[in-house]
């Protein structure tokens, strides 16, 4: 089985026959981040200096900024080492759009990572070899919200080799009511696509929207160092969240053992509406035999909390 997602300070599941999964099996601990956003550099309301402030002064441990790439703008890549700290760094990043999706969209594609030289679009490039590019130049590429524009499952499967999609925005909340993309995951691990899952803000700061602390990663690495961290993104060492916490998840025979901050609900889905659950009040804790799954290649963990937040692990494959 290939491993995905211990926070500091919580004992890790022992038991003599159980293994922990990826990233909970790794040294380490788990950093608080916001992978995508937008400054004054495009089309935010905030400076790059003040979009750093938002989230080093709510307790986030880094943050990627991720203008769009566009003429309009002069391709802004900023760089925003300034405004590291020992207890806070960021990634160099931007969202990217060039070509057109299945029904005529610009792209939006996020890459994390990204050289301070990442150059401009050459004529007629499309969205899937800008995403090649991305990922050649060492970035962190995913799927930017794909129910808020209607990304179709041809779209993402053209991108190729992405690291993941992204299954929340905050922004898209309070834009169109459209947040969530879990259905575009699971429709493509049907297929036997292999993505991770990242949960964003997509951070604008306009007056008529919430979008900023409303979902961010967690991502498990030894030091806060930025290439520590892409690294980490670029191996599936994150889980994401709007709310709830996941301390820790093993694997006793055929038992998925989870543990977490108080939740109303733990969920493991599979295949279609396969799955298996548990419910409460204040849950910290729960097993899960994973035999109600039946013949499902893969599955993933939802925590859900009282105040409706949630938290999702990676894909898990048998």
């Amino acid at each position: 089985m290939q491993h995905a997602p211990m926070a500091r300070g919580h004992a890790s599941v022992e038991r003599p026959d159980s293994m922990q999964l990826h990233p909970f099996d790794r040294p380490g601990r788990f950093w608080r981040g916001n992978l995508h956003g937008h400054s004054t550099r495009s089309d935010g309301r905030l400076s790059p200096q003040e979009y750093c402030r938002l989230y080093r002064d709510a307790g986030y441990h880094f943050v990627a900024l991720t203008d769009h790439f566009l003429e309009r703008y002069d391709f802004p890549i900023t760089d925003t080492a300034a405004y590291r700290t020992p207890e806070f760094t960021t990634l160099i990043g931007a969202e990217l759009h060039t070509g057109r999706t299945e029904l005529g969209h610009l792209w939006h594609i996020l890459a994390v990572g990204l050289p301070l030289d990442f150059a401009p679009y050459p004529p007629g490039e499309t969205g899937p070899a800008v995403a090649a590019r991305a990922l050649a130049a060492g970035a962190f590429v995913a799927a930017a919200h794909p129910a808020w524009y209607g990304l179709t499952e041809q779209d993402v499967r053209s991108l190729g080799a992405i690291d993941a999609i992204e299954v929340f925005n905050g922004t898209a909340a309070d834009h169109n009511d459209k947040p969530d993309s879990l259905y575009m995951l699971d429709l493509l691990l049907m297929r036997g696509q292999r993505y991770t899952a990242c949960a964003t803000d997509d951070t604008h700061s306009f007056p008529d929207r919430h979008d900023a602390l409303r979902g961010w990663v967690w991502v498990k690495s030894e030091t806060l160092a930025p290439d520590a961290l892409l690294q980490a993104l670029k191996e599936g060492a994150y889980y994401s969240s709007t709310g709830p916490q996941i301390h820790d998840m093993a694997l006793v025979g055929r038992t998925l053992h989870v543990r977490c901050s108080p939740a109303s609900r733990i969920l493991v889905t599979g295949y279609g509406y396969s799955s298996v659950s548990v419910h409460g009040h204040g849950l910290t804790q729960a097993e899960l035999p994973l035999q109600e799954l039946g013949n499902s290649p893969f599955f993933r963990v939802t925590v859900r909390d009282a105040h409706g937040g949630r938290a999702w692990s990676n894909p898990f494959w048998f």
